[in-house]
């Protein structure tokens, strides 16, 4: 007998099992969605339609009623944009633009910062004023820099706005990407909701190739190693041996990277299962050889959205150098806070535009861009600029400016290459993980359409034989329970 009560407590919010790609409950919930939507995929307003509400409910059990603010900032940008566009008056445009970054940015900062500047009050004039303690909505940060750049895109007349409501609101709730991006412009996304749906064996297989590693990144090789090595060191350093607080880092460095381009794999995979082209977010980054080349390879679509709608509007290259450098800096500082409340999140980023202004004036003035660079010169650029990412990477974990000089100090004073047997003993799956980890992400990106071009000419017996034995693993590593994604609090 069917235990309706069961499954209505499936469609309800529980924060404590939201409904993430890494849940069980989402491969049944990708199932019926995909069911739907090929039965509608040659009806385009029936498909938009259910495409939307899926998302919106999606939405729903990942963050309870904040999924209110997604429809709320998809109403107001949609008519604010057409009234830009349609508005011939300069002040009048300039005015709506204003108002729409004012409404975007306000509830942003009001969920994000407003604890964060009531402790600086607190500190500076000794007040006693109670934090509210809002809980961050799921995505706003994403969904927020959408609707900017939409706005922006259309006050600049680079684009056309969109003509149905419902289209917009496709686009802003698109699941696969709602909760922690990419971050999609309007201008690439919207133009393929209408189109027919028509994919290739090429399509098939390099959404399933994407799911299926953006899995493997996500829950077998970020999860473990969070859970058995870099959380415990991170919350306590001092109580750890410099090798493990060394191979925290390198851990908590492979971590991120797996845990956020596992998710963006997996979305992009969703996505083009759907016949939606998302653009790539990160194009091996740990294999730069500067921090610059860095930033061009991690969160891409987040790196290129502060330069096309914050470096550029602050003048970007175009006033001098040393506004240049300023403009660079400044960017990354934003960036910084934009990931966070945190005087570590505006360090970081303040350290990376500093970085960024560094190499920028190096390249101007004194480095010859003619001359060929050997294997070890490249080589040891990788590695040192690795390395410094890596412990700019300690400001980012560490839950302060204290919690991170514990880390530095036990780095530099608590070395001792002596108890390397008793770590290999203690932590060696977290090792073996690792390696692979960076083996894998060290691998040249052909090799990933050689896959591709290797699954498109499978079986569909034996892909259904590889997707059992991968998802045995996945349920083998997620037994103890269900890991966060780290870009979920942004």
């Amino acid at each position: 007998m069917i235990d309706l009560s069961q499954i209505a407590s499936l469609l309800i919010y529980n924060p404590d099992d939201r409904l993430l790609f890494n849940s069980g409950f989402f491969l049944y919930f990708l199932l019926f969605f995909f069911l739907g939507y090929f039965l509608l995929r040659n009806k385009s307003q029936a498909r938009i339609a259910f495409v939307s509400l899926f998302s919106l409910f999606f939405f729903y059990k990942a963050c309870g009623w904040y999924v209110g603010l997604v429809i709320l900032a998809a109403i107001v940008d949609f008519n604010l944009s057409t009234r830009i566009y349609k508005s011939r008056n300069a002040i009048k445009r300039k005015g709506l633009l204003i108002f729409s970054l004012v409404l975007n940015l306000g509830l942003l900062c009001y969920f994000k910062y407003t604890d964060f500047f009531i402790g600086i009050l607190n500190d500076i004039q000794s007040n006693n004023i109670q934090p509210l303690k809002l809980i961050l909505p799921v995505g706003i940060s994403f969904y927020t820099f959408e609707n900017i750049s939409y706005t922006i895109d259309i006050y600049r007349r680079s684009c056309k706005p969109v003509k149905h409501f419902m289209d917009y609101l496709y686009f802003l709730s698109f699941f696969p990407k709602l909760m922690m991006g990419p971050i999609v412009r309007a201008a690439d996304f919207i133009p393929q909701i209408r189109k027919p749906i028509w994919l290739t064996n090429k399509d098939v297989s390099k959404g399933f190739f994407l799911i299926i590693s953006g899995c493997i990144k996500k829950v077998i090789i970020s999860d473990y190693i969070s859970t058995h090595l870099v959380n415990t060191v991170f919350d306590d350093p001092t109580r750890y041996s410099g090798i493990e607080c060394l191979f925290a880092v390198y851990g908590y460095a492979l971590v991120i990277y797996c845990d956020f381009s596992g998710y963006s794999d997996m979305a992009i995979g969703i996505a083009k299962w759907m016949g939606i082209d998302v653009n790539i977010n990160f194009n091996a980054p740990y294999q730069s050889k500067s921090i610059t080349e860095f930033w061009r390879k991690w969160h891409i679509s987040l790196s290129s959205w502060l330069r096309d709608y914050l470096y550029i509007s602050l003048g970007g290259n175009r006033k001098g150098k040393l506004r240049t450098y300023f403009n660079l800096i400044i960017t990354m500082v934003i960036g910084g806070f934009w990931h966070g409340a945190s005087w570590n999140f505006l360090f970081w980023g303040a350290a990376h535009g500093i970085i960024l202004a560094i190499e920028k004036l190096w390249s101007d003035n004194f480095k010859s861009k003619d001359k060929p660079r050997g294997f070890i010169t490249r080589f040891v650029q990788t590695l040192i600029t690795f390395h410094l990412v890596c412990a700019l990477w300690i400001f980012f974990k560490a839950d302060s400016f204290s919690a991170a000089g514990d880390m530095f100090s036990q780095l530099w004073y608590a070395i001792d290459l002596s108890v390397l047997p008793a770590f290999w003993v203690q932590y060696k799956a977290v090792v073996i993980l690792l390696l692979l980890g960076f083996l894998l992400h060290a691998a040249p990106i052909k090799w990933n359409d050689l896959i591709i071009s290797f699954a498109s000419k499978m079986h569909w017996a034996f892909k259904a034989i590889v997707l059992t034995v991968v998802l045995s693993f996945l349920y083998y590593f997620n037994s103890a329970g269900q890991v966060l994604p780290i870009y979920l609090q942004f």
